[in-house]
């Protein structure tokens, strides 16, 4: 059974941060909603993890993902899809974040590396000019064709 903190707070990971900045290791950075995981999320974030010392995953909380994706969502709640992320091994710290973008932890943290999924492309990556004004880098990971929380929300309801 994994046990422990599954959300981080702002100064715990600021405190994190600059032990890690210390020591020379690298942060990198990602971010989503992580409603219902899946092997996609799995994948970008192993890779995610490969590309850095450490990774940080920021999840949106509750009212954001509601914001982002509507009434229905988040399907599992924020404490849950947490402690889901921190029980990966690949998966050093979880934060959450309420505002619709993680702009603001971003710009706390300085991630030496920010990934986002293949859905992005590098001109729409918030927190992209923080992280390469500080000599950091962004990296798009392509999607795993077929596997989105969205999708498998609209099988579940049709087969409900």
């Amino acid at each position: 059974m994994c046990s422990g903190i599954s959300l981080w707070d702002r100064p715990a990971l600021l405190a994190w941060r600059e032990g890690l900045r210390v020591q020379g290791h690298a942060l990198v950075f990602t971010n989503g909603c992580f409603d219902i995981l899946h092997v996609g999320h799995v994948r970008l974030l192993a890779t995610a993890a490969s590309l850095g010392s450490r990774l940080l995953v920021a999840v949106n909380s509750d009212e954001s993902v509601r914001r982002l994706k509507g009434s229905g969502r988040p399907v599992v709640p924020l404490a849950e899809r947490a402690e889901t992320l921190a029980a990966l091994r690949c998966v050093d710290r979880v934060a959450a974040f309420d505002e619709d973008t993680p702009l603001e932890l971003i710009s706390l943290l300085n991630p030496d590396v920010l990934v986002k999924g293949g859905d992005w492309s590098p001109d729409r990556v918030v927190g992209r000019d923080v992280v390469e004004a500080r000599g950091g880098r962004v990296v798009i990971i392509p999607l795993v064709a077929g596997r989105s929380s969205t999708r498998l929300v609209e099988i579940l309801r049709a087969l409900g």
